[in-house]
This record gives C-alpha cells, sequence and structure tokens, in this order.
C-alpha cells in the first residue's frame, strides 16, 4: 500500500512494546531479545516500523538503530513528536514548536538519520494552536528533515483543518474491532487517500478476547491475533495495522494475519 511516495508492506510493526512493562519506561527486560524481535520483524518482511521519541523516552528510537542500521532498501521508519514524559506516568501533550524541534533533532540522532520518512504530531496540544505544532513541522519539512508528516489522535475536524497547514498523508488513532470510535476518521482517511495506522490494533488484548472473534478463529484454525488483524485488513484499503510485541512467536503469528482472507461471511460473523 501507499504512505505517501512510500510503498510498504500491509503490516507494520509497533515498536512501543520492545519496551516490556507497562509505563513504556527505560530499558527492556531483555535488550537482547527485544533487538533480536526488531531484526526478526525485517526478517519477515515487515518494512515499515512505527515509534516515538516519547517511548522509553527515547529507548525504542535508540533499539532500532543498534539493530537495524544501515537500513535494508526499502525500509521506512515512522517516529512521533509532542508528548512529554515527565514520569514514567505521565503522556503531558506538549506542542510548542521549540518542543518539537528539539524532539526532531533527537529523533534524526538516535535513529542516525537526515531525514524522517513519516514525522508524526502525537496528539493534539490544547494549550497550542493546531496550526502552530503544525506549521512548526512544515518549516521542518521545507529544511529536508521530514519527508512526510502525518498526525494521531485526533478528530474529523482537526484532520480537516490540519490538512489545510501542512500536507498530511497519514493518520494514527486508537482502532480494533472491539473500538470503532474512529470509524468516522478511517472513512475519511479512505476517501481522501491517507494512511490510517491504528494503535492498539488488538485492543490492548481485549480484540482476542471477544467472543466472535475466538469463534471465527476456531472454525479457521486461526490464533484470534490473526482473526482481528484481518478484519482491520478487510476494513479498508488504506488501513496499516502496526500491531507490536515483545515475543517472537507473537510477531511471527501478527504478520501471518495478512495471508489469512476473510469472506464477505466472516466479516457479518464478526458485526
Amino acid at each position: 500500500m501507499k504512505l505517501g511516495e512510500l510503498t510498504v508492506n500491509r503490516i507494520g510493526f509497533g515498536a512501543m512494546r520492545v519496551i516490556d512493562n507497562g509505563s513504556i519506561w527505560g530499558e527492556p527486560s531483555d535488550r537482547a531479545k527485544a533487538l533480536k524481535v526488531l531484526r526478526r520483524a525485517v526478517e519477515l518482511g515487515v518494512n515499515f516500523f512505527d515509534t516515538a521519541e516519547s517511548y522509553g523516552p527515547h529507548t525504542s528510537e535508540i533499539l532500532i538503530a543498534e539493530a537495524l542500521h544501515p537500513y535494508p532498501k526499502g525500509f521506512a521508519i515512522g517516529t512521533k513528536c509532542g508528548v512529554a514524559r515527565p514520569s514514567a506516568s505521565r503522556w503531558d501533550a506538549d506542542g510548542r514548536p521549540e518542543k518539537l524541534k528539539k524532539d526532531l533533532e533527537g529523533s534524526l540522532k538516535r535513529l542516525r538519520l537526515e531525514r524522517i520518512d513519516l514525522y508524526q504530531l502525537h496528539t493534539v496540544d490544547p494549550k497550542v494552536p493546531l496550526e502552530v505544532s503544525l506549521g512548526a513541522l512544515a518549516d521542518m519539512q521545507r529544511e529536508g528533515k521530514i519527508r512526510h508528516v502525518g498526525v494521531s489522535n485526533v478528530t474529523v475536524r482537526q484532520l480537516e483543518q490540519a490538512r489545510k497547514i501542512v500536507q498530511v498523508v497519514s493518520v494514527q488513532n486508537r482502532y480494533s474491532i472491539v473500538d470503532r470510535a474512529s470509524d468516522d476518521v478511517v472513512d475519511y482517511s479512505e476517501e481522501h487517500g491517507l494512511a490510517f495506522l491504528p494503535w492498539y490494533p488488538l485492543g490492548d488484548g481485549s480484540a482476542l478476547a471477544s467472543r466472535k472473534v475466538k469463534q471465527l478463529a476456531k472454525a479457521k484454525g486461526a490464533p484470534a491475533a490473526q482473526v482481528a488483524l484481518a478484519w482491520l485488513l478487510a476494513r479498508s484499503p488504506v488501513m496499516l495495522p502496526i500491531p507490536g510485541t515483545s515475543s517472537i512467536p507473537h510477531l511471527e503469528e501478527n504478520v501471518k494475519a495478512a495471508g489469512l482472507k476473510l469472506s464477505d461471511e466472516d466479516i457479518r460473523s464478526l458485526g
């Protein structure tokens, strides 16, 4: 599928969960294992990773570069800016231009890149006008440090506003078979040719507990995670799921979802 000018495979990798603790703070419990997961994802054909400078903070980006730099041809990285982590329990929106510029310079250094493929505003800061935050990203894009701009955690109205400020190629909102609050954003993205990256594509595990998902998984002889991800792929051609994990078996299971085709009857059974 298309992600701006980039061509990526339909299953990406969300690199938040390589930091395998609930707060996404500090280092993974097993650094060597985390590096193996990242490398295995590429071996399986995943050519788009999503991360953020706030994961760790900084740890996820550092691990990606340590595991994969120099990056293979055709590999793309998306990262995010605009969230401050003063402590493990806090995720504070900070869309001030000076914060975003600092985030970008840090991400470029940690990822060992001269330009970020996809740079996403992590969330809308209610204290900073959206045109100010995205205007700063547009300036950095003109400087050649950003290839494409994306937005995250937005409403359709905010997305429409964002597209008047800068060329937006992607949207990242929470979305899964058990959490469809962003249905209107998915539909808007499809109508306008924007990639939609669902975060928590397995509903933070709740999709795996869904009775309908488990029933269809049993009927198909497939893991519940594959059914939930296959439903996302069938939901829209602009859907780019980014399931994350710290487990190689789970990673391999998730990637195989791209090969699981659901019939119209299957989709109706999931509601």
